[in-house]
């Protein structure tokens, strides 16, 4: 990474976007993060009409991340997929990893609900990080 790359950026918010699409999708860990975040199926249907929107500001605050990333990526010198692999594993490490766990020890939200939620933003950070490597 030696500058910011608008299309890098793109990429790498709409990978996470479409990442959480497929992470909290019912086939994969949706059914079992709306039993743990008591989400009745109701108001996940509920949630359904305001999909686009939501989808919609994920995006945005995507891109916050990656342009973010892309900070860190110049700063640390970053110039390889590899360096984005790793990037994204110790950003996770240090901040998504440790202010997820707030949920568990201050909220009273299940390890389990920690795991599925702290795994997505491993995945998607790396993922990010790769792909502001290009």
């Amino acid at each position: 990474m030696y500058e910011l790359s608008l299309w890098s950026i793109l990429g790498s918010a709409l990978s996470s976007v479409v990442l959480a699409f497929i992470w909290y999708n019912p086939k994969v860990f949706g059914t079992a993060w709306m039993r743990l975040s008591n989400i009745s199926p109701e108001a996940a249907e509920r949630g359904k009409r305001r999909m686009p929107i939501m989808a919609f500001f994920a995006f945005l605050a995507s891109m916050i991340v990656a342009y973010v990333m892309t900070h860190f990526g110049i700063a640390w010198g970053v110039f390889d997929w590899i360096g984005g692999f790793e990037l994204g594993f110790w950003l996770w490490l240090g901040f998504a990893a440790p202010v997820l766990l707030g949920s568990v020890l201050w909220e009273g939200k299940s390890f389990k609900l920690y795991a599925i939620n702290a795994g997505y933003w491993l995945i998607s950070l790396i993922l990010m990080g790769v792909i502001l490597s290009f």
